[in-house]
């Protein structure tokens, strides 16, 4: 029997247990860096398959290396994401989320439980490759600086460093059975902008005795659309978005300030800098000229995720041999961020998509909504893909 077909068939043995491990981890999420009990329970089940785990890393996060046959030859590394969202779940289904207020609603308990999976692969051939696999269970994905930023600095990319590292991500835009890579810049950056605007409020009917910080803002925001639709180039895709306004006002009070918090995305570092640049100015201007103020704060959060070239076309390849060709797409831009991408400027590497979706079952809704969830024949999909693309890659 080949290697591709061992790995297909014990993706497939271990798939009621990889789902099994799924469950718990959806019915127990815990929220960014405060991940204790599920560091607990990754580190008890890498343990129970004989490997020998760094805990606390980043003090969440584990790290294990799987050793084949001269491992010194080569390593790669695979990633998973370990944290949790404050959304509560509106699923009924037996897995629920027993912590109220958090859920495991972007798949990070499929990334974690599929790595899971593809340890207890990758120990049953460990006499069948050369090389090493490093495992990254990685907190805080969700939450800035980034757990990556954090494991990085804590040395998880050392000892042995690995020439290349993977990640896959669920996507409930495509089906389960396929999957979904891209070449090059593929995750924008992600910043985080907080600002207060500062005035002087007052009586709603006499509004010539106040500053309105209302108004002040509502010219802010749309004069800051222009630094995009004016000054962006239309090669370098670009979003400023608010999402957050706060004014605690009534239909005849104007408050004395209102709160704003937003993000600006891009793919380029020269670009974003100016934009933020510009962001400054504007805010200042304007609040100032209208006689009010503003307290600016943008939180430099992840760069932009650059799948290497070269990688990305080995790993597609390879995917397309384990699944059918008609089972791997290809993924345009995504303005989404990622701190996976933090990997991707220390290392060549490649993140791609695990399709969740099923239609038929009703399983379409996207991440980070309360009723997200998986069709869950993805997970022997994403633990036997990511196997093989390890081992292909130590051998290739």
């Amino acid at each position: 029997m080949s290697l591709k077909d061992t790995i297909h068939r014990l993706a497939a043995e271990y798939a009621d247990q990889t789902v099994a491990l799924r469950h718990h981890l959806h019915a127990h999420p815990e929220l960014s860096f405060k991940e204790f009990e599920t560091a607990k329970f990754i580190g008890k089940e890498l343990r129970n398959l004989g490997l020998s785990p760094q805990e606390g890393v980043a003090d969440t996060g584990l790290v294990v290396t799987i050793e084949g046959n001269n491992p010194t030859k080569k390593v790669v590394a695979l990633r998973a994401d370990i944290d949790a969202l404050p959304i509560t779940e509106a699923n009924d289904v037996p897995y629920k989320s027993k912590n109220e207020g958090v859920m495991h609603a972007c798949g990070h308990d499929v990334h974690t439980s599929s790595l899971l999976g593809t340890a207890r692969i990758l120990q049953q051939v460990k006499d069948q490759f050369e090389g090493t696999v490093k495992l990254v269970f990685q907190p805080g994905e969700e939450k800035a600086p980034g757990g990556a930023s954090l494991m990085i600095k804590a040395g998880a990319l050392e000892n042995p460093r690995p020439a290349n590292m993977l990640g896959q991500h669920v996507m409930p835009l495509i089906p389960a059975g396929k999957v979904g890579f891209r070449e090059g810049k593929y995750m924008a950056s992600a910043d985080e902008i907080y600002m207060t605007v500062y005035g002087k409020g007052g009586h709603g009917a006499m509004p010539e005795n106040t500053i309105d910080p209302v108004l002040i803002t509502s010219h802010l925001i749309v004069a800051m659309q222009q630094i995009v639709s004016r000054n962006a180039s239309p090669k370098m895709p670009s979003v400023l978005s608010f999402g957050k306004v706060i004014a605690q006002g009534a239909t005849n009070v104007i408050p004395n300030e209102v709160y704003v918090e937003g993000t600006f995305r891009t793919f380029d570092e020269e670009w974003r800098a100016e934009a933020k640049r510009r962001i400054h100015a504007i805010a200042t201007s304007i609040a100032e000229g209208m006689g009010g103020r503003v307290d600016l704060n943008i939180v430099h959060g992840y760069p932009y995720l650059e799948n290497h070239a070269e990688l990305t076309q080995r790993t597609r390849t390879r995917a397309e041999e384990y699944l059918g060709k008609e089972n791997v797409e290809s993924l345009d831009l995504w303005m989404a961020a990622e701190d996976f991408s933090f990997y991707t400027h220390e290392v060549d590497a490649c993140f791609y998509r695990l399709g969740t979706r099923n239609e038929e079952r009703g399983i379409t809704s996207g991440v980070h909504t309360p009723t997200f969830d998986v069709d869950e024949s993805s997970l022997q999909v994403g633990s036997g893909l990511m196997a093989w693309l390890a081992l292909e890659e130590l051998r290739g």
